[in-house]
């Protein structure tokens, strides 16, 4: 009798151990979770491009890593100096060297994420350049805004945007990054080296098009048709709602192998190709421009993206509008306003109402 009891007694502390070390365990593990979605938000920026504060930060010779991190926090520019503070103890941005704060004047941005000015304040660059990089630009564009920015020059820039061993870094199945140079507003520091520069955008552009569902999933063949025909969308769309519209237009003449009849593509031609100003306007002698980006002669995709789309035209080639559509023809000028029909009557009826005709 005793020895049932006894085995009952250590059956019921065996268990009362166990609930107890799952229940230890549960509750350290509810822990790390909410400690990551604090550190994620304490390592994010504090706001957003469109309401970033940006201002000058004197760090002076001797201040501490906390009090320059308190005055960060002050400032309205991180969101914790204690997160700054144990990144910077730690090094755990960078395990392989010791934080080192540097003397110095920066320019520190509210829309900086907290990595960003971690490694601002160990650059010795003092002062970073804001550079606003808009929808639709070509490579060579972009590098001419770097170059005026004081950032690269558009030479060594387009050089690195066609550095075989970082294409190759990405799987980018090209001659050249044109289209992975996501337009955003960066912060540059001044002569930094091109490929760095490049680098940055191009690291940018695969960060961001995880917020498309489905297209970092692609495989790069598809990423780059897609982002291909992306890149014309930019170049054609005013209007945000219509962009999947316009993308609609193209797959559909895609699918039945018809030409695009974009002039975005001449226009591309025109300046990119044959280095020529940009054209006032497309005359029926440069639709005959014998070139594989022209689609006007050639059914199909353009071998490569002409222009570095945003999310908005990479979201509509990615999911299209399911229409018959398979014109469009700008009506409203003003608004940037098109209007769209299933066959050519239709298209002909609408083009005699626009009277600044950019006929697709």
């Amino acid at each position: 009798m005793k020895d049932k009891t006894s085995q009952k007694n250590t059956h019921r502390k065996t268990n009362i151990i166990l609930a107890a070390l799952l229940w230890i365990i549960a509750v350290a593990a509810i822990g790390i979770v909410i400690l990551l979605a604090i550190w994620k938000s304490a390592v994010s920026p504090v706001s957003g491009t469109e309401n970033a504060v940006t201002m000058q930060i004197d760090i002076p010779e001797g201040m501490t890593v906390k009090d320059a991190a308190s005055l960060l926090e002050k400032k309205g520019l991180i969101k914790s100096s204690r997160a700054l503070y144990i990144a910077a103890r730690f090094s755990i941005f960078d395990r392989k060297h010791p934080f080192e704060l540097k003397s110095g004047t920066y320019t520190v941005s509210s829309s900086m994420k907290l990595k960003e000015i971690y490694n601002l304040l160990q650059s010795g660059n003092q002062i970073y350049i804001t550079v606003v990089i808009p929808e639709g630009l070509t490579a060579s564009k972009i590098g001419t805004i770097l170059e005026e920015k004081g950032v690269c020059s558009r030479k060594d820039f387009m050089t690195a945007f066609a550095d075989p061993e970082l294409i190759a870094a990405y799987s980018v199945p090209a001659e050249n990054l044109e289209g992975y140079l996501f337009p955003d507003t960066y912060f540059f520091t001044p002569k930094m080296k091109a490929y760095d520069a490049v680098q940055k955008l191009t690291d940018n552009f695969f960060e961001r098009i995880k917020e498309i569902s489905g297209l970092s999933e692609m495989t790069p063949e598809n990423l780059h048709k897609t982002l291909t025909l992306a890149s014309i969308v930019e170049r054609e769309y005013r209007l945000k709602d219509e962009a999947p519209l316009i993308a609609s237009v193209f797959t559909n003449r895609l699918r039945n192998g018809i030409g695009l009849y974009s002039c975005a593509t001449i226009e591309y031609i025109i300046t990119e190709i044959l280095n020529k100003p940009h054209p006032e306007r497309i005359t029926y002698n440069d639709l005959k421009i014998d070139n594989p980006y022209n689609t006007y002669m050639w059914a199909g995709l353009t071998p490569g993206p002409i222009s570095n789309p945003g999310l908005v035209a990479l979201d509509a080639a990615c999911n299209p509008a399911k229409t018959n559509y398979y014109y469009f023809v700008l009506t409203d000028p003003e608004r940037g306003a098109h209007t769209f029909s299933s066959n050519f009557d239709q298209h002909k009826a609408a083009e005699t109402i626009n009277y600044t005709s950019k006929s697709r």
